[in-house]
């Protein structure tokens, strides 16, 4: 069974709170343009500060998306292998012992991707099995453990690392004044996170772990399942073109969670003889509150709940992909019980869902 013996983050060192970020894209927007529309969307996405990839003065002066490309691979490749030699030492794990690596990013383009960029500089080996992902968006970080439980599940004496990267600010398109666009420049934040996991014949690796996390124990994953909703895809995703990135996000999508997302979730707790009250840990993605308000609402959660995914939101904003393993190094942090039941779900372009149970 795969075990997840550590978790780590690394933020850019630039930390702002929500309000300096709003009225600094009010001051940018183009005349005419609705500022008082701007300042509700962002006091209604439940962040209450963010980190940044750049001090918040360099964003007015950033050009096409070659320049901010350009940005994204350089900042990214080394603030994934800050999370990752953190994550490595925090596991008790050499990196020349990484069988598998794992990458996930859908906010800017790497070839080589960026992981093969970190090698060398981190100490993996230079046969490493590398899997870049990209385009699954926030579902990524979910998806990237599951296919890290699909490799251990049939090399038990493996050890993988999942790291995600995602400088979500770099995307953001001042002069688009579409609702889409409004809401990411209120919500989303940048970070990475790195998990280092183990199969069942290489669990006692856990006895090199560090002091921080030594009498805790660590969650293994059960299983998982990846799901698609046909006739959804044109809701959530990126809309590519000169520019770079821009921001596709339907109206529809807190009722497609409320009515689909639900349904799935107690199917699969269902096929492991459980149910929503049996879950201990919920590791969900923070897609802003109304996705958290229809998740709670259809599975009938008590407000305790989604609160790590919430405290998550406004302390970060949305981290895209690396917000359910920042999450999770937060819930492993407050020392789940033994026999602790954990569900991470996360939502991504598809319109997917992606689900790991987890138990302690």
């Amino acid at each position: 069974m795969t075990r997840v013996l550590a978790v780590s983050t690394a933020f850019p060192p630039h930390r702002y709170m929500q309000h300096e970020i709003t009225e600094d894209l009010v001051a940018g927007l183009p005349p005419g343009s609705d500022r008082e529309l701007v300042r509700r969307l962002h006091a209604a996405a439940g962040v209450e500060s963010r980190h940044l990839a750049l001090p918040l003065d360099r964003y007015r002066d950033l050009g096409a998306f070659g320049e901010t490309n350009r940005l994204f691979v350089e900042l990214a490749t080394v603030l994934g292998a800050e999370a990752v030699t953190r994550a490595l030492h925090e596991a008790g794990v050499r990196p020349e012992d990484v069988d598998l690596v794992v990458s996930t990013t859908v906010t800017g383009i790497a070839t080589p991707s960026l992981e093969a960029r970190l090698a060398a500089r981190i100490g993996l080996r230079p046969d490493v099995r590398r899997t870049p992902l990209f385009g699954l968006g926030c579902s990524a970080g979910a998806a990237g453990l599951a296919r890290v439980h699909d490799f251990l599940d049939g090399r038990p004496g493996g050890t993988a690392l999942l790291l995600s990267t995602e400088l979500c600010s770099l995307t953001l398109q001042r002069a688009d004044m579409s609702t889409a666009n409004l809401v990411a420049g209120g919500l989303f934040g940048d970070g990475a996170a790195a998990l280092v996991a183990v199969g069942g014949d290489r669990s006692s690796a856990s006895s090199r772990t560090t002091s921080r996390s030594a009498g805790s124990s660590v969650p293994s994953v059960v299983a998982a399942r990846s799901r698609l909703y046909p006739g959804t895809e044109h809701l959530l995703g990126w809309a590519v073109g000169d520019w770079g990135f821009r921001m596709v996000l339907g109206p529809e999508l807190p009722g497609l969670v409320r009515l689909h997302v639900t349904e799935e979730v107690e199917s699969f707790l269902a096929a492991h003889d459980l149910k929503p009250a049996d879950v201990g840990a919920w590791i969900c993605h923070p897609g802003g509150p109304k996705i958290l308000d229809a998740l709670a609402e259809g599975l009938g959660l008590p407000a305790p709940a989604l609160a790590a995914s919430r405290r998550s939101l406004a302390a970060h904003g949305n981290l895209s992909s690396a917000s359910v393993l920042q999450i999770l190094k937060d819930t492993q942090a407050d020392r789940p019980p033994p026999g602790t039941i954990g569900l991470m779900l996360a939502f991504g372009p598809g319109f997917s869902s992606e689900l790991v149970l987890l138990a302690w």
